[in-house]
């Protein structure tokens, strides 16, 4: 009797979506659809603006499934945007483990962007407008001073400019520029990929120039910038040069290698698809200060012609 009774009650009709929504088609959350398309995204907005949050709160928040939040969540803690710390617990201590609590780092808050290159360029306007641009020199040989510093026992300990040339990449690298160095030539060519100031030093080219001038007191010898990523180019490239010529040259020959025409200075190749060095086009020449000038020795560039020093007539 009972069976037939069920058998004859008709089947309860499936949950109605909104309007146009096919039959049997189930009814989504208003929570769970975003603007921006990105549940990852407004999790990790939600830890921004009001972490230290829990999971069921964020849950709750979003009307998302706790199941779907905690995934995210991991997800942002594994790629180290998110981190975590157990919730104050109040009054007697309970049985279980404390509530966790989510937070973005600063990795996480990097997401949403910062103004940090906007902020120096406005600070440095600042400083030539009240102070001239001499105070800007002096900005960027403090910064870079302080760099090279932190490093200046590790590079100045190796012998010879090539070996000091690849302490200077290991640190380079450390502070962030990515990067290497390698032979080329007569000489060892620096090249750091990454710039963290190149947005900034776009417009502010004294960044470059003290750079250039810290690395050649650092390594004890001329160096050459031959390009960098502020002008647009792939890599800053630097040449630092192995050897030069003696002062007793003849003055003949001199002359003749001031006169032959200018090679192209190489540069860092860029990968190609498969991943095998490109050659390298045309780079821009940047002259650095030498940090030799008005000594005898003869300074030359990779082209062979000689540096017309300061003080001497041209």
């Amino acid at each position: 009797m009972a069976a037939a009774a069920d058998a004859a009650r008709p089947a309860a009709a499936p949950a109605q979506g909104a309007p146009g929504t096919p039959p049997g088609a189930q009814t989504q959350h208003p929570g769970t659809q975003h603007p921006d398309g990105s549940t990852r995204h407004t999790v990790a907005r939600l830890l921004l603006e009001q972490g230290p949050v829990t999971a069921a709160a964020v849950a709750e928040e979003l009307g998302l499934s706790p199941a779907a939040v905690r995934r995210h969540l991991d997800a942002l803690v594994a790629d180290g945007e998110a981190c975590t710390r157990d919730a104050p617990r109040r009054g007697r201590r309970g049985r279980g483990r404390p509530a966790k609590l989510f937070l973005l780092t600063e990795a996480g808050r990097a997401r949403f962007g910062h103004a940090y290159d906007d902020l120096a360029v406005a600070a440095l306007r600042f400083l030539a407008e009240h102070a001239g641009e001499e105070a800007v020199r002096s900005f960027a040989e403090r910064r870079i001073g302080a760099l090279v510093d932190r490093h200046r026992a590790a590079v100045t300990a190796r012998r010879g400019a090539d070996e000091r040339a690849k302490a200077l990449a290991t640190a380079l690298t450390r502070e962030g520029y990515a990067a290497s160095a390698r032979r080329v030539g007569m000489g060892e060519q620096l090249c750091q990929h990454h710039c963290p100031v190149a947005h900034v030093a776009a417009e502010f080219p004294q960044l470059c120039e003290a750079e250039t001038a810290a690395f050649a007191e650092l390594l004890g010898t001329h160096v050459q910038r031959l390009a960098t990523i502020a002008r647009g180019d792939a890599a800053c490239t630097t040449h630092v040069p192995l050897g030069e010529a003696p002062a007793t040259e003849d003055a003949e020959r001199a002359s003749a290698a001031a006169d032959a025409p200018a090679a192209d200075h190489p540069t860092c190749p860029e990968p190609t698809a498969d991943g095998a060095p490109q050659e390298a086009g045309e780079t821009a020449r940047i002259p650095a200060r030498d940090p030799h000038a008005g000594s005898s020795h003869g300074q030359r560039d990779l082209a062979g012609s000689s540096h017309q020093r300061e003080g001497e007539p041209a």
